[in-house]
């Protein structure tokens, strides 16, 4: 997947066929915006697409390999340079960025100003739209300056267009992150730009708005395939590849059904995503002291995570039913590794109430304020129990579920079973459990999308992202579509809003299929 990001001239190639006409309008639209705004054509449009995780729920900060695929709404960043006459009229020490929206009435224009030599300030205490451009913009700087110490940007004018529903559990922000980063860094003359360099430094920047982000969500922005699911891995290194879905009579067919609860991970974070990050750190600390093991540093957003336990337990030569694993990468070693992780759990984690602040800091020999320096300062937390055990158990069997499901996909004998779609909508119902039950990242209206559509039909049913509200994703058998999708409008829209429109209902609950990846 180390490849550079596509470059095109038509946009027929990256929606469905019947989406075509309206993306054609809307990009039509885009351009008309900005030559109205500034005077002028944009050099290019770069484009980032929202995602649907698939299977495979908070595993990517604790380094596990996940299953997404992008999806077709997605965030368009149209950019022009000021000339260089006019760019150092302005100011010799500063760029300028003028930050327009083709949604106005919702997000106000912005002009910020960023020394040549400097980056853009991001208060992470307000949420602005423009934080996203930001955050990417400071990583595209960054990875030029690694290039050439003494670079500096160029004033630019933007203008954003973006159809990812915000806190809806697809990706509005990594969408944004990454279509920033990558307008950035083309407006600079970095030709090509390689997707694996665009996913990294994305996944770091957008950190900056304030989210303990793990990375999934960059790399099915970046790296999907039209057609295909995505695999991602993080572990020992960043790393995707296609994944072809069967061809199997009735098709693969998967529905996203919006809750309608919004919740934003960066206004949410100290409670919700940034703890569960928390927790699953100090999960992996705790178990790691229990049996006598030193973490190494990673890649995980804290630098210590549940797969570097697993590593560091089986890398002492540790091994199940007599077989050496220190070096086995099967499938069958992998799965039984995890296995055993998590059949420790309850032993090691097992105060179902969950740790105190200071149960955790003398367990890990240290002091609540050392606790709090390292694990919970960068991206404050608000909790006084951590439930490190339910944490841990979700993390290594939804990682099992992950492998289940991959391996079905990658059968070769799937598109004869008849109980393919049976097997991984069952995966995917116990994933919605383990989410309710044992990471509590769900919520009731997310609950009760999931059940109405598995009465009406669906194999397998459950929230995508990070959960809190959001979005549901369904595998669905093709013919049952409609009657699905009926069920969901009759016994949850027009129950919770009675005067819903048609035209939210179209946005409400749409088949999705594997969208393209970033593209120029």
């Amino acid at each position: 997947m180390d490849e550079p990001v596509p470059v095109t001239q038509s946009i027929e190639s990256l929606y469905p066929d019947a989406n075509i006409p309206a993306q054609q309008k809307r990009w039509q639209n885009l351009r008309a915006h900005f030559e109205e705004k500034y005077g002028k054509r944009p050099l290019f449009v770069a484009r980032s697409p929202g995602r649907v995780n698939l299977i495979g729920e908070h595993l990517d900060y604790s380094l596990y390999e996940v299953l997404p695929m992008a999806i077709s709404a997605d965030v368009l960043v149209a950019l022009a340079l000021l000339g260089e006459e006019e760019d150092r009229k302005g100011s010799d020490e500063k760029a300028v960025i003028t930050m327009l929206n083709t949604n106005s009435h919702k997000h106000r224009a912005s002009e910020c100003t960023i020394p040549r030599e400097g980056i853009a300030e991001i208060d992470t205490t307000q949420h602005e739209w423009t934080s996203y451009f930001k955050a990417g913009f400071n990583g595209a700087v960054g990875l030029l300056r690694r290039g050439n110490a003494n670079f500096s940007p160029r004033s630019m004018q933007i203008l954003v267009d973006g159809n990812v529903p915000p806190g809806g559990g697809l990706s509005s922000s990594a969408a944004f992150v990454c279509a920033s980063a990558l307008a950035v860094l083309r407006a600079h003359g970095r030709e090509p730009v390689m997707k694996k360099e665009l996913v990294e430094l994305a996944i770091v920047s957008e950190r900056e708005v304030g989210v303990n982000s793990g990375g999934m969500d960059q790399s099915a922005s970046v790296f999907s395939i039209k057609g295909d699911a995505l695999r991602v891995s993080f572990s020992p290194q960043l790393d995707a590849a296609a994944i072809p879905f069967p061809k199997v009579e009735p098709p693969i067919t998967f529905m996203i059904a919006q809750s309608f609860v919004t919740s934003d991970k960066q206004v949410t974070a100290p409670q919700c995503y940034n703890l569960r990050v928390v927790e699953c750190t100090l999960a992996a600390e705790m178990m790691a002291k229990t049996l006598a093991l030193q973490l190494q540093d990673d890649s995980a957003p804290l630098a210590r995570s549940l797969r570097g336990l697993q590593h560091v337990y089986y890398g002492r030569g540790n091994s199940v039913d007599g077989t050496d694993l220190t070096t086995g990468n099967s499938s069958t070693t992998y799965k039984t590794q995890l296995e055993t992780m998590l059949s420790m759990v309850s032993s090691i984690l097992d105060k179902d109430d969950g740790y105190t602040r200071e149960d955790i800091a003398m367990a890990l020999s240290m002091s609540v304020s050392a606790l709090e320096e390292k694990y919970m300062t960068k991206f404050p937390v608000n909790a006084t129990r951590f439930m490190l055990g339910k944490r841990a158990q979700h993390v290594f069997s939804e990682a099992l579920r992950v492998v289940a499901f991959r391996e079905l996909l990658q059968d070769p004998t799937s598109p004869t079973r008849s109980d393919l779609l049976p097997r991984l909508g069952a995966l995917m119902n116990e994933t919605q459990e383990s989410c309710r039950e044992a990471y509590e990242c769900s919520c009731p209206e997310l609950d009760e999308l999931c059940t109405v559509a598995r009465d009406a039909g669906a194999y397998g049913s459950r929230l995508t992202g990070a959960g809190w509200g959001g979005c549901t994703v369904h595998l669905v058998p093709m013919d049952k579509v409609g009657y699905i999708r009926d069920a969901l409008i009759q016994k949850y829209y027009r129950i919770r809003e009675p005067d819903i429109t048609e035209d939210k209902l179209q946005e409400a609950v749409i088949v999705s299929e594997p969208g393209q990846g970033s593209i120029m």
